[in-house]
């Protein structure tokens, strides 16, 4: 399986690990990340209409160094998976999205017509992040993971989506679950459990495989087996809402 990430930060962080855990599972899965930091759909599209080269490629959580252009990146190789998103601080308003994620899915479908197309679910800040509070205007964590999961389902349904990975739900999860280090910089997923729990909601939603036996044995950051096992948990639960 191959999956391209027309992305930013969060889908990097969703990526880190999902190499790794298909291997352990003894699963071909190589997947591609189109880098850009804090990069909304807008911005995406107007990458489209330039065709510049703005992108750094990264290839199963790892920077290749090389610039490649949206296009140049669709037209790769025949991809099985294209997931698109918001950029996090956009994600809570669905009218954000528009006119540009259509546009964008569009060109993804005239460009490589066989692709399914996955919408990649931002999640919610750290409750002590003052943008959440201050500039988005939510009172806490769970309020903006509300309007987070309301504005992807209806991106997904507008266009038809193939999936919905729920990333936000699952980080939502890990948090009430009593798992403190989700975050590592108030925006951003751990660099272990975190990032961990991301790829294998990924794993779950594009493979329809399980992750029972899923064991890693190079992360970046500690996890705990108890925490292992706290992370397959909540995934497994979330994503039984959106299997195919």
């Amino acid at each position: 399986m191959d999956i391209l990430s027309i992305g930013n930060s969060f889908s990097q962080d969703a990526q880190r690990y999902l190499h790794r855990i298909a291997q352990s599972d003894d699963f071909t899965l190589n997947s591609f990340n189109l880098f850009i930091g804090g990069c909304s759909l807008q911005q995406h599209y107007q990458n489209m209409c330039s065709d510049e080269k703005a992108y750094t490629l990264e290839m199963n959580g790892e920077s290749t160094d090389f610039l490649v252009s949206l296009k140049e990146a669709l037209t790769n190789r025949p991809w099985d998976v294209i997931t698109l998103q918001q950029v996090s601080q956009q994600s809570p308003d669905y009218h954000s999205f528009q006119p540009y994620l259509d546009e964008l899915t569009d060109y993804v479908r005239r460009t490589v017509p066989n692709a399914k197309i996955a919408i990649h679910q931002t999640w919610a800040y750290h409750r002590d992040n003052h943008v959440m509070r201050e500039h988005l205007g939510f009172a806490d964590h769970h309020q903006m993971l509300s309007k987070v999961v309301e504005a992807y389902q209806e991106a997904a349904e507008h266009i038809g989506a193939d999936y919905l990975i729920p990333s936000g739900e699952v980080m939502g999860a890990l948090l009430k679950s009593g798992i403190q280090n989700v975050h590592r910089d108030m925006l951003h997923a751990s660099n272990g459990l975190g990032r961990f729990a991301l790829g294998l909601t990924w794993y779950t939603i594009l493979t329809g495989r399980s992750i029972e036996k899923i064991a890693l044995c190079r992360y970046d950051e500690k996890i705990t087996p108890e925490e292992q096992a706290i992370a397959k948990a909540c995934v497994t639960r979330i994503c039984q809402k959106y299997r195919k």
